[in-house]
């Protein structure tokens, strides 16, 4: 029996193939105006080309802007923005991978409350809903189509940052593993591994003491029953199929078990929140400019080695799930290497000297580090990043420092 448990996710979920198709019919229960964010890739797709026609079938208004790019740029959020505020949309429709559907939240966001992104930093700073909004994935990832965060490029300091509120939910969130075919392996093994990190990061999340101030105060509350049942699904879901989806981009059955996968671990970590292998690539993508999913799932066995002190029973309930004799770690460091993903640091054009640095970064993403199952200081961190430099995580294995 769990101590507590709390659910926050979108109202309405549709999955399975098909499913984009009844976009025009869920936007048109918001009104007659609508909104559609993509980027240039996808909006040259069948998939888009689906729920296009479909919001169209239905008789409505249809706005469309293809500016989405990656790590969500202060011109792609004004240019949305400046396209809402001409057309009014009483919904607004995201087509895409985690960029666009965070596009699709600030979007939302500052239509309804004005301002500047940076007014929202603070967590739980939102101060009510925002413009409806639907979101169909086309990677198995980020899961954003069912989380209260969207991540973005700050317009003054270049780095990303986060907006958390439990108003950033999508309304909806319909899952079509149709929209997934066809994916190129690269990003199907980072957005794969990445959305095994927040199934295995948001199942070890740190307990804390339930309270009513806890859970109304924070859209992430850390450990608890709910997050765990999706957690541990997803985890068994997405190590069962990335492996294929990788493989082969037209594999329906692998990709249908990576979508909802990634759907399940993005509700999971959406409640409990995730930690330190991503408050870690925070420093190691803005030190290599490579894509957030390589290095979360880089450094992840890492920071389950150094937390294996503190959770052996959540690692042992990983390993069998996974189906993992070998052990959790041992699986989720061998899966990276089998999709194609570097080594080790090193291999990326990281200098061993260069890892107290990124170690001092990181410490700063105190909400990440906070909900580590161990406790973490700047020389622990380090010794992480140097296990993943060397590209074995048995360098880790030494370290005592338990958090209860």
């Amino acid at each position: 029996m769990p101590e507590f448990a709390v659910l926050r996710a979108p109202s309405q979920v549709l999955f399975g193939a098909g499913m984009a198709e009844a976009a025009g019919r869920v936007a048109a229960t918001h009104g007659r105006r609508v909104l559609l964010i993509t980027d240039p890739v996808i909006a040259g797709t069948p998939g888009f080309g689906t729920v296009e026609a479909s919001l169209r079938a239905a008789g409505l208004d249809v706005a469309i802007t293809t500016g989405a790019e990656v790590d969500v740029p202060p011109a792609a959020v004004d240019a949305a923005v400046e396209l809402g505020r001409a057309t009014e949309p009483d919904v607004i429709v995201a087509v895409g991978g985690g960029s666009v559907i965070d596009l699709a939240k600030v979007t939302a966001l500052l239509l309804s409350h004005g301002g500047a992104l940076a007014d929202y930093y603070a967590v739980n700073s939102v101060p009510g809903p925002i413009v409806p909004l639907i979101a169909l994935p086309t990677t198995a990832g980020t899961g954003s189509e069912a989380t209260p965060v969207a991540v973005i490029t700050d317009a003054t300091t270049a780095m990303k940052m986060g907006v958390a509120s439990s108003h950033l939910i999508p309304r909806h969130a319909i899952c079509d593993p149709l929209l997934t075919l066809g994916a190129p392996p690269v990003v199907t093994a980072h957005a794969g591994i990445d959305a095994l990190s927040h199934a295995i990061e948001g199942y070890m999340a740190a307990a804390e003491t339930p309270s009513v101030d806890l859970v109304l105060g924070r859209p992430q509350v850390g450990k608890n029953g709910l997050s765990d049942t999706l957690a541990l699904t997803a985890a068994g879901h997405i190590a069962a199929h990335l492996e294929r989806a990788v493989e082969d981009g037209d594999d329906l059955e692998a990709r249908t078990g990576m979508l909802y996968g990634s759907l399940l671990a993005g509700i999971a970590f959406g409640n409990s929140g995730v930690s330190t292998a991503h408050a870690l690539q925070f420093a190691v993508g803005a030190a290599t400019h490579t894509s957030h999913g390589l290095g979360t799932g880089l450094l992840l066995p890492y920071v389950m080695e150094f937390n294996r002190p503190a959770r052996p029973h959540d690692l042992a309930e990983l390993a069998r799930v996974m189906r993992s004799p070998g052990g959790a770690v041992e699986h989720v460091h061998a899966l990276g290497q089998r999709i194609g993903l570097p080594a080790s640091l090193a291999e990326i054009g990281i200098a061993q000297e260069d890892l107290r640095g990124m170690a001092e970064s990181s410490f700063n993403f105190k909400r990440l580090i906070d909900n580590n199952p161990r406790e973490l200081d700047i020389d622990a961190l380090e010794r992480i990043l140097d296990a993943a430099w060397h590209g074995d995580p048995a360098r880790l294995e030494e370290v005592q420092s338990v958090r209860s």
